[in-house]
């Protein structure tokens, strides 16, 4: 009888474990669900990562630098288009040496401050990334918003998602902006949108 008993004891400690663990699984389940499938990473040459940022489709990023000659800031603007990166627009302030449009890629738009945005680009990214040598500080490689969501919105909603993220993206209140050429000056990096799963 006392060996019945202990197996009874036994099997509803079984039972009440794994409905917590159902429970567990449920409650966090949605939160991962709701994780952004993509995310935009910039690794190393060794292929380590130093920055990723959450990237669900429709969302977008500017890889923003200074002009090595006349150090105004330049921006080439990108989107997650079905889980491909695509670049979408340019914006360049000046005609300066080796910025101009190129006809037939894009539409050349003045933008009221005697610089121009190249828009509609709308080219996919071959293998959704590139390689890039990043500029000094002087050139300062840089991430920045493009559009809405933001930067700052992008790693909020996924921090209150669970998803994880690295909370020192999010220091200060402005926007959330990700100096390459603090992280690997002169060195190169890959860019590229890559999914989770």
């Amino acid at each position: 009888m006392r060996g019945r008993r202990i197996q009874l004891i036994a099997g509803r400690a079984r039972g009440s474990a794994l409905l917590l663990w159902l429970a567990w699984a449920l409650v966090s389940l949605p939160a991962q669900a709701a994780c952004p499938e993509y995310e935009l990473r910039v690794s190393d040459a060794e292929g380590q990562p130093l920055v990723s940022l959450p990237m669900p489709e429709g969302a977008g990023w500017c890889l923003a630098w200074n002009h090595s000659v006349e150090g105004f800031a330049v921006h080439d603007c990108y989107r997650n288009v079905g889980g491909h990166m695509v670049l979408e627009r340019s914006h360049l302030p000046d005609f300066a040496a080796g910025l101009d449009h190129i006809p037939g890629r894009g539409r050349q738009v003045s933008d009221g401050q005697g610089g121009y945005w190249i828009e509609d680009i709308d080219e996919p990214v071959p293998g959704d990334r590139y390689r890039l040598r990043v500029g000094a500080m002087r050139v300062d490689h840089r991430l920045v918003r493009h559009g809405e969501p933001s930067l700052r919105s992008l790693l909020e909603r996924s921090r209150d998602q669970g998803c994880g993220i690295d909370e020192d993206m999010l220091a200060g209140d402005g926007p959330v902006v990700i100096s390459l050429s603090e992280l690997a000056a002169n060195e190169g990096v890959t860019i590229g949108l890559y999914s989770k799963h």
